[in-house]
């Protein structure tokens, strides 16, 4: 009997296409990384069905994508969407109040045919899948991909006030949630050592014997180091527009547009170097927009910042900020900047893993990164650049100077990247990672599984990914 899987994401907008990365503070990383491990799943042969469960929009404002109820992804693999809540779109910090009628409506959907594991994303989802483990009696997974704790520490040490993070994030139904998942979760997949021993750790209820390691990966066949001549030309001609000399080397950024990403402080560390600003560009890719006037207002305040920087140093024909791409040029972006020379910069306040980070690398471009969370773990594994304390903006500049100034050295990180993420980063090896955790570690629990369920997940450990 081959297993079937119930994933939870609840918040930013997902579908089996075309992702809206950098939309908003809630369509992340965290949307591809679930994406990927649905499709991943889908595709070997110890899995029968993977739903990916999430919210139902219908709003003007979005796609009606989000309105379909049922979405194919692939063979085995499914996106359904229950309603509960408002019509319209919801930021997460918003959704609290309408989790248990999503619970209710899941118990009952999944009553008669349960899956054989419940996998949580995020706080709200773990919300929901506690309760749903608890009343289906069936194994619980949680990932946090951010938390809570460690996100109010950051936000305390840049001068936000306690009563302002509440404000603004919900903070205190997040932890508690937080809380309730750890003590609930049979595992804790967390993409990093660091995670699980640093940030996990932040919580009354988290037992270090329930994390599980497995780093996420990365799709060798869209990031990879071969630019083509076409795509150079294609993203020279969103440069345009910005760019005095388009030959310089980029510093690029690809993010969204929130407060924890740290841009502005990107920018500032920019604008202090007479070096940088007479060798290279800088690149921000932050979501697509079409006036700032209607983003939400975290990011206004972020894009004012950003405006503001730009002016105080007069950076005019150094910066560019295009306000459009398609997801399938962000491959060519990385693939361009590395032709030019460049290097990819995370100044994120708090990063749980760095999935921009691995691409970046697989296509050959250098990494400055913050010190915080997963690129420690990337960066020791590829070799493949500089960690920096980026709340200390003049080291940032330093680093960014250091990246840039010795080819030799850009030669050797960039080759060490290529083949750090290969080695160490792909989807096959994670989902074998995965399935033999999950079946050696719970199917032969004395949870109420069934003697030849056991049996045909422990032979099919291996996970040998099926032909498409």
């Amino acid at each position: 009997m081959r297993l079937k899987f119930l994933h939870l994401h609840l918040h930013g907008l997902i579908r089996s296409k075309n992702l809206e990365l950098g939309r908003d503070a809630d369509t992340g990383g965290q949307t591809q990384y679930v994406l990927e491990l649905v499709k991943s799943l889908a595709n070997t042969s110890d899995v029968d069905r993977v739903d990916l469960v999430t919210r139902l929009i219908n709003d003007t404002k979005v796609d009606s994508d989000y309105s379909e109820e049922e979405e194919f992804v692939e063979p085995g693999a499914r996106i359904l969407r229950f309603r509960f809540g408002p019509n319209k779109y919801l930021r997460k910090e918003l959704l609290w109040p309408y989790l248990d009628e999503l619970t209710e409506s899941l118990i009952s959907h999944y009553k008669n045919n349960k899956p054989n594991f419940i996998h949580a994303h995020y706080a709200d989802a773990g919300y929901v899948g506690v309760k749903l483990s608890k009343s289906l009696n069936v194994p619980f997974i949680f990932t946090g991909h951010s938390l809570g704790r460690e996100k109010q520490r950051k936000l305390l040490d840049t001068g936000l006030k306690t009563n302002q993070i509440e404000k603004l994030y919900s903070i205190s139904k997040r932890i508690e949630a937080e809380e309730k998942a750890l003590k609930s979760a049979d595992i804790v997949v967390t993409s990093t050592k660091q995670e699980s021993v640093y940030q996990y750790s932040q919580y009354f209820s988290f037992s270090p014997h329930k994390a599980r390691v497995i780093p996420p990966g990365v799709d060798h066949n869209k990031f990879h180091h071969i630019h083509s001549t076409t795509e150079t030309a294609e993203i020279d001609n969103m440069m345009k527009p910005f760019l005095k000399d388009l030959t310089k080397p980029p510093l690029l950024a690809i993010s969204r547009a929130v407060r924890r990403k740290n841009i502005p402080s990107l920018i500032e560390a920019y604008g202090r170097s007479e070096k940088l600003k007479r060798k290279t560009n800088l690149i921000l890719i932050l979501g697509c927009r079409d006036s700032t006037s209607k983003l939400d207002s975290q990011q206004k305040d972020v894009f004012h910042n950003i405006f503001e920087t730009i002016d105080k140093y007069n950076l005019y024909g150094k910066v560019a900020y295009p306000k459009k791409h398609l997801p399938s040029q962000i491959p060519s972006l990385y693939r361009w900047a590395a032709s030019r020379g460049g290097v990819f910069v995370n100044p994120a306040l708090t990063e749980p893993f760095g999935l921009t980070l691995l691409e970046a690398s697989s296509c050959g471009l250098p990494i400055i990164s913050t010190d915080d969370g997963g690129p420690k773990e990337i960066c020791s594994k590829c070799e493949n650049g500089l960690l920096v304390n980026v709340t200390d903006i003049n080291m940032l500049k330093v680093s960014l100077e250091k990246g840039i100034a010795n080819n030799t050295q850009w030669k050797l990180w960039s080759r060490n990247g290529i083949e750090g993420v290969n080695r160490h980063f792909s989807w096959n090896t994670h989902v074998r990672n995965y399935l033999s955790i999950l079946t050696e570690e719970l199917l032969s629990s004395n949870r109420d599984s069934s003697s030849s369920i056991k049996q045909s997940c422990l032979k099919g450990s291996s996970s040998l990914i099926k032909p498409h």
